[in-house]
């Protein structure tokens, strides 16, 4: 099997082997936890810009499918792994990963130390690296990696989102979470309307605002906030996406001729957007926070929700908070008092806010986990109703 090479733009090295197409590939490498998942990661275009590493050893053993798809195409610009299956055991399964990633046109690697790798990231920080295959010129690789453009600043949303508006009606089906009630329409019975950014959007997300009852306009990140208007929404989501809020000053400029409008709920980039559009700021982590299993503590009800995590940057306030305080912490701004809802107990970032004067709220965590933790699922039917107090 051909050798390929992992090298770091601090110089630091990993020797392997090939795998999916042959070629080189250029971005940040972050690792991610999750034991499960890896189609959905590929598939999520918050990893546009990246080579995502998985910590777990053995990826593959389930194969894949075209219905776990999180998007129309991988966005992952590399794949890092210490064993591929070459067998995948599950009646769902189309293909290998191998062959995904092949057909996908994705260039990895495999038969590295993924531990090693992580130690050295969470101690230096994520940083530009490059795969690549056949002849192993490791300086040649480090410089390519030290030349590559960095996250910060980039608008990697405008690399993803949708070319033109589209309508989204479908739900989760026989794969909705236990437990999950009926749809709350609207008191004239038809389903809410509710008008998505997409910054990156992940299709799990669109399936549970179906699933409590929303039908869905998915609009460019580039739309308007005028256009948003004439559609009439009965609320405004805003998606995940890859990369640095600060390199969409377009989508913060159109939220904040939205806020106080419409009721408005923010998840991922979205949230961030959200903080910058209420002027506060927003700082790029050490190595960014990836995987199925954060903690994170909801400050009103005291309830820690296990999570799914996918983000480089995070919001910030002019006190940071190091300890769990007692109460939500309310930061003062130009639209009124805003709370701070929910923290990560890793690290202490902030993982939730809200304005209730506003009617919005938002999150730094994917509430819709796809596969991973249903904890947070509750949020989506807190947006129904608070589209629902809109409407009265």
């Amino acid at each position: 099997m051909k050798k390929a090479l992992l090298a770091l733009a601090d110089g630091t090295c990993f020797e392997g082997r090939a795998l999916g197409r042959e070629g080189e590939a250029v971005g940040e490498v972050v690792f991610n936890t999750a034991m499960t998942g890896y189609q959905e990661v590929l598939t999520d275009p918050s990893y546009k810009g990246q080579i995502v590493a998985m910590t777990c050893p053995h990826i593959g053993n389930y194969g894949t499918t075209p219905d776990d798809g999180e998007s129309r195409k991988v966005w992952a610009e590399g794949f890092v792994v210490t064993e591929a299956s070459r067998l995948a055991s599950n009646w769902r399964s189309k293909q290998t990963i191998h062959e995904y990633l092949m057909e996908a046109g994705v260039v990895a690697i495999e038969g590295i130390d993924t531990r090693a790798l992580t130690r050295h990231l969470r101690e230096q920080g994520a940083q530009q690296g490059v795969i690549t295959h056949g002849g192993l010129d490791r300086v040649g690789a480090v410089t390519k990696a030290r030349e590559a453009p960095s996250i910060v600043g980039r608008d990697l949303a405008g690399m993803v989102t949708c070319e033109r508006p589209y309508e989204w009606e479908k739900g989760s089906g026989r794969w909705a979470p236990d437990g999950m009630q009926p749809p709350r329409l609207r008191p004239d019975g038809y389903p809410w309307h509710v008008v998505a950014y997409d910054f990156g959007i992940k299709q799990n997300i669109l399936r549970r605002l179906a699933d409590v009852g929303c039908r869905i306009t998915v609009v460019p990140a580039t739309t308007r906030a005028e256009e948003i208007e004439d559609r009439k929404p009965d609320g405004v989501f805003l998606s995940n996406g890859p990369g640095d809020p600060e390199g969409v000053p377009y989508a913060v400029k159109e939220v904040k001729k939205l806020i106080g409008r419409y009721p408005v709920f923010g998840i991922c980039l979205g949230h961030q957007i959200l903080g910058l559009a209420f002027g506060l700021k927003a700082y790029k982590l050490k190595f960014g926070h990836h995987g199925a299993n954060h903690p994170v503590i909801n400050l009103r009800t005291r309830k820690v929700e296990i999570t799914s995590q996918n983000h480089n940057f995070a919001v910030a306030i002019s006190t940071p908070l190091r300890e769990v305080p007692d109460d939500p912490p309310i930061v003062t701004t130009d639209y009124g008092p805003l709370l701070i809802t929910h923290l990560s107990l890793n690290d202490r970032s902030i993982e939730g806010m809200a304005c209730p004067s506003r009617r919005l709220f938002s999150v730094q965590y994917h509430p819709e986990a796809s596969p991973g933790p249903h904890d947070a699922a509750y949020l989506f039917e807190e947006f129904v109703r608070l589209m629902e107090t809109h409407y009265a």
